[in-house]
């Protein structure tokens, strides 16, 4: 039975949430398909229609469109600037930028559009924009990173949309702060793996730091991506929208083959419980959730991983500009930062206290 023939949905709100209520014909044979299908489904009296919440997951099994990007922050825009949105978002898709990076955008630029109110974005001024993005830091207590972000996604609108990049030639820009990488040391990362006793979720941690992967590139691994004859995993359009390719370690070849035969991914490596993709939020939640078992009390995320394994590489002699190619930094620069925190030469100097 093709259940979701017989399935018409419909977006509604229930006990303040947002659900899609799924409505078909009474049908012993269709409500057992659809309770199988969809155990999480709970029926409302009040709606006469079950109901599931209203996420990208239940809209992807339903066959249901997804929500446009950034449809909340349009709701309290005013009409003089609903325009200048829908442009800027047109204008970003059409660059086939990463959802990520749309969402980033457009909630950054709807947050400029909510302050203006009833005025037009577009008569905005150079002055009249140093003087918001200071409301930014003195008002709204933001800090560098957060009104640099704010200060590309306008840029970016002034760029794409008006054609004017002069309006931001003589805005003031914040000194970004300096931060460094946080790592685990190699004890760490031993004490972390031993404390992971699910395959899955050890396959990830040992994946994300054997091959320094960004969250998202793991996510994204598809099991046609890696090849253990010849030991390589291609990295598919990463960030930038490149290719490239990373070494797979030899010590996870058995782990690896185990975790096929015992979860058999149908596409993605690390899939849920539908055979949809692992979310950044379920990778984030197991290392979090394995570092506290570990007794880590370190502040960091699953990127974490990424930077100890640029750190141990550079500690190990592994060349500088081969780091860049395996993380897949455009400049070297980028990867000359893991210096400032390994102990290859830093380890080789004493304190004075030391020779007192």
């Amino acid at each position: 039975m093709d259940l979701l023939t017989h399935i018409s949905i419909k977006e509604d709100n229930h006990r303040n949430q947002d659900v899609l209520l799924c409505i078909f014909p009474y049908n012993p044979q269709i409500i057992s398909a659809f309770k199988k299908q969809f155990p999480a489904a709970q029926w409302s009296r009040t709606k006469n229609a079950w109901y599931l919440p209203d996420n990208t997951l239940n809209r992807n099994r339903l066959n249901y469109p997804l929500k446009q990007i950034g449809h909340k922050a349009e709701a309290q825009l005013y009409p003089i600037n609903q325009e200048a949105y829908n442009q800027f978002r047109d204008a970003l898709t059409q660059k086939v930028f990463a959802p990520n990076t749309i969402k980033t955008y457009l909630n950054e630029f709807s947050q400029l559009l909510i302050t203006l109110k009833n005025h037009s974005v577009n008569s905005l001024t150079t002055e009249k924009l140093n003087s918001y993005f200071l409301y930014c830091i003195k008002k709204l207590k933001h800090s560098e990173n957060q009104v640099y972000s704010r200060m590309n996604a306008v840029k970016c609108y002034f760029k794409l949309v008006r054609k004017d990049e002069k309006i931001f030639e003589h805005v003031i820009r914040p000194k970004a702060p300096q931060t460094l990488p946080r790592v685990l040391s190699q004890n760490e990362l031993n004490k972390l793996f031993a404390q992971t006793q699910n395959l899955k979720h050890l396959l990830l941690l040992k994946m994300a730091y054997g091959m320094g992967l960004r969250v998202s590139e793991l996510i994204n691994l598809k099991v046609t991506h890696i090849d253990l004859d010849r030991l390589q995993v291609l990295v598919k359009s990463a960030k930038g929208k490149k290719d490239r390719y990373v070494n797979f370690p030899k010590s996870l070849c058995n782990l690896y083959t185990n975790y096929l035969s015992a979860y058999q991914p149908k596409n993605y490596v690390f899939e849920g419980q539908f055979q949809q993709q692992y979310t950044t939020r379920s990778a984030q939640a197991v290392f979090s959730s394995c570092l506290k078992k570990a007794g880590i009390s370190k502040s960091l995320g699953i990127h974490g991983l990424r930077h100890s394994y640029a750190t141990h590489l550079l500690e190990a002699g592994t060349d500088m500009a081969l780091i860049q190619k395996l993380l897949g930094h455009n400049n070297i620069k980028t990867t000359e930062v893991y210096a400032k925190v390994s102990q290859k030469t830093l380890g080789k100097i004493h304190s004075p206290l030391d020779r007192l």
